[in-house]
């Protein structure tokens, strides 16, 4: 294969594996954001905290392997994004650091200070993660302030409405996927609490969600390779769809359904935006000229190919894994067996 055909190909790969992890880790996340208003007492705590435990780790391993994918495959993409992102993505950490840590700890000392302090930990880190990977997509969808002569911007800067907006979208999302999540795995009140909350977080959901998508058409030029190619259309129409059909398994009482239609909304979502990159990875908002394509930020021909063989092997692998550990760990937690995470 060319060097261009497999720039593409692993361009579709890193926009699949990064997606994969939002899919994954959204639960997670999310079930974070809602850790201190769902649990009112310890064997609920212990309930959320096994909804997730088995699972978090695993699912952060596709964090690094997209983290992995972009040094390796896109080696300038990597050393560019890490500069002009390098507080959020610092923040990012640690927030990351935060969300373990606050999961870890939390049942370590029975004083009441401590597991309040950690409590907050989870919740603040599972936020801020949410928060910050919104800010930062939204402002490759936007375009970063960078030119020829480097990047211009701050922080600050990454904080305009659109970018906000993409934030805010993260966080509904996540935490309505998390909220269906708890419903499936879990049993007693807080099952019923989280598929109550579920219902509400679905309206505030597709609200943002659809002032994303009217944010993203009017602020930036992500949709146009779909004004090309209008089939692409099909993308973001299936997103909100999916997002409107997570509403009739809810009134269904099937949870499991409904989580099923808010993760594929996730997943389309992200596909709406890598298909809007596309061939650009690091867009300028200032000089398109400027903007960094695949073609340019791809690494040797070399690289990309064996790179690719080690992908056709390990990345089943890791599917089967996580597979069987969903598998192993599909009964329903009631708040009698619940053991929390130790």
């Amino acid at each position: 294969m060319s060097h261009d055909t497999l720039a593409v190909i692993w361009f579709g790969l890193w926009g699949v594996i990064w997606t994969v992890y939002f899919v994954l880790d959204a639960y997670g996340l999310g079930t974070g954001m809602l850790f201190p208003f769902l649990a009112k007492e310890e064997k609920e705590e212990k309930q959320l905290q096994e909804a997730i435990g088995p699972f978090w780790g695993g699912n952060e391993v596709w964090l690094i392997t997209a983290g992995g994918a972009t040094f390796a495959a896109f080696p300038l993409t990597y050393a560019n994004m890490f500069s002009y992102l390098y507080t959020p993505l610092m923040l990012i950490l640690f927030g990351l650091f935060l969300r373990a840590t606050g999961l870890e700890f939390m049942h370590k000392h029975e004083g009441v200070k401590w597991r309040s302090f950690w409590r907050r930990m989870f919740f603040a880190g599972s936020l801020a993660v949410a928060l910050l990977f919104g800010v930062a997509f939204a402002n490759l969808f936007y375009g970063l302030k960078f030119d020829s002569q480097g990047y211009h911007g701050t922080l600050v800067s990454l904080l305009h409405p659109y970018g906000i907006l993409g934030g805010l979208t993260f966080i509904s999302l996540f935490m309505l996927s998390a909220s269906l999540w708890i419903s499936v795995k879990t049993e007693g009140e807080i099952q019923r609490r989280a598929f109550t909350l579920a219902g509400r977080l679905w309206l505030v959901s597709i609200l943002i969600a659809a002032l994303f998508f009217i944010g993203t058409n009017n602020l930036t030029p992500l949709f146009m390779n779909f004004v090309n190619e209008p089939v692409l259309w099909a993308v973001p129409a299936l997103c909100i769809l999916t997002l409107l059909t997570s509403k009739l398994f809810m009134r269904k009482s099937r949870p499991g359904l409904a989580f099923g239609s808010v993760s594929l909304s996730i997943a389309l979502l992200m596909a709406t935006g890598f298909i809007g990159l596309f061939p650009n990875m690091l867009p300028s908002r200032l000089d398109p000229m400027a903007s960094i394509s695949l073609f340019e930020a791809a690494g040797s021909q070399l690289n990309l190919t064996v790179m690719l063989y080690v992908a056709i092997v390990l990345v089943p692998i890791v599917i089967g894994y996580q597979l069987w550990l969903y598998r192993i760990f599909r009964e329903k937690i009631t708040p009698d067996n619940a053991k929390g995470y130790h």
